[in-house]
């Protein structure tokens, strides 16, 4: 079995980590020479969690009995049956800080960072803990990621005072990793997307670009002489220290929408950093905020917003638009799962005018590494219609799909089968 969450009919508790994985100073653990089959069974009874009918006829001990108390804290004795004493299934964690610090303590020592990731998140969602984040305490003892971001931002108007120091330190750390994980490849693409956008046809020698010199002038193929005498050379320009081109990131901060909204900072601050970019960042729920002179520090950017709330696309549509100056250099990114609540019409008469105008749009149901999201399936349909198809996006693919907008051409759409694209 791999290292992750594992939900199966039975049960929903986190596997057990590969023989060997952890250290096993208790004696627990898999004995020395245990067959395949013994291995096997005592990774399903924790997987399983020892009901009587889980079949296995294991019993734990040492680190193994420990691993399973952690699971068991969380994920009960059983889906939906009952506990070992004939009482209702319930989670062993309760309200109690100290007991949720130890728990913390307890599944870092016992899984690797993925599975605890997963397995907080669990514990906010299942649990209810999301008021426990709201202590320091709390926040130091827990593994940072994308998701507890999310859930610290939800949480940001209800932070005391001598919280919120805490939570900026727990997010700088996680945007800190991902600038680190995305920004050179982001700024490498984007600047090779805006010298060739910059094509010139008397260009310097070493700016020339030979493979479409070469494509270009097939025609005039000496075969005697086994070369080709080019007629008209095509280079790349120099990037110039003026703006090529405008980029506006309109992102819905829906609760729906936090990875997306962390993600989405992270790369405006990077492209803000870029001279050849000019870079505007609004969010918007059913009202508006930008956010543009706070992209040098994407921290103050993600406490800027305000997760949750009602969704008017149109409106914040009708800002950006009343943004844009040079409709044929802007890139006009919506982030959001398109569940409107304003002006349907009017938001797409808007992303209309805009394509019209030269603008290119590009239309995102998600940015970030969850997968297919939920949306509103006729909205992106009609925005597909109107030549913005809309589709979700991974961190990774983020900057190719800009590259390719700013160059004018098809977008790496991913193929999910989704009819927005």
């Amino acid at each position: 079995m791999s290292e992750g969450a594992v939900n199966t009919g039975a049960t929903d508790r986190a596997a057990a980590p590969e023989p060997g994985s952890a250290p096993d100073p208790a004696g627990g653990g898999a004995a020395v020479g245990a067959t395949a089959g013994d291995e096997r069974l005592r990774r399903w009874r924790l997987v399983l969690g020892g009901e009587e009918a889980d079949g296995t006829g294991c019993s734990l001990t040492g680190q193994d009995a420990a691993m399973d108390g952690a699971l068991g804290a969380l994920y009960g004795n059983g889906k939906g049956g009952k506990a070992r004493a004939g009482r209702e299934r319930s989670a062993g964690l309760g309200a109690s800080a100290p007991s949720v610090a130890r728990w913390l303590g307890d599944i870092r020592t016992y899984f690797p960072s993925s599975v605890v990731q997963v397995m907080q998140r669990d514990a906010i969602d299942r649990l209810g803990l999301s008021t426990l984040l709201l202590e320091p305490e709390m926040l130091e003892a827990v593994e940072a990621d994308v998701h507890l971001v999310g859930t610290l931002l939800s949480l940001n108007k209800a932070m005391p005072e001598t919280t919120k120091e805490t939570a900026r330190a727990v997010v700088r750390k996680v945007v800190e990793d991902l600038e680190k994980r995305l920004a050179t490849r982001t700024r490498a693409t984007l600047t090779g997307a805006l010298d060739r956008s910059a094509r010139i046809n008397r260009p310097r020698h070493q700016d020339i670009d030979w493979n479409r010199t070469i494509s270009a002038n097939l025609k005039h193929y000496l075969p005697e002489y086994r070369t080709i005498v080019p007629e008209r050379l095509i280079g790349y320009g120099r990037a110039s220290q003026s703006v090529k081109k405008e980029v506006i990131l309109c992102i819905d901060q829906s609760g729906s929408m936090a990875a997306s909204v962390v993600y989405a900072s992270v790369f405006g601050a990077v492209l803000a950093s870029m001279r050849s970019i000019n870079t505007r960042l609004v969010v918007f729920d059913t009202a508006v905020v930008d956010l543009t002179d706070q992209l040098d520090d994407p921290v103050d950017v993600l406490f800027g917003t305000q997760l949750g709330g009602g969704t008017d696309i149109n409106r914040a549509l009708a800002y950006c638009q009343s943004q844009i100056t040079r409709p044929a250099d802007t890139v006009v990114v919506l982030i959001s799962d398109l569940y409107e609540g304003g002006i349907r019409n009017e938001m797409l008469k808007r992303v209309s005018a805009m394509k019209a105008s030269g603008v290119q749009f590009v239309t995102l149901l998600a940015l970030s590494d969850e997968g297919a999201p939920a949306y509103d399936r006729e909205h992106a349909s009609a925005l597909a219609a109107l030549g913005a198809p809309a589709f979700a996006c991974t961190p990774d693919l983020f900057p190719e799909v800009m590259a390719a907008a700013i160059e004018k051409r098809p977008l790496p759409i991913p193929d999910t089968g989704s009819p927005g694209q």
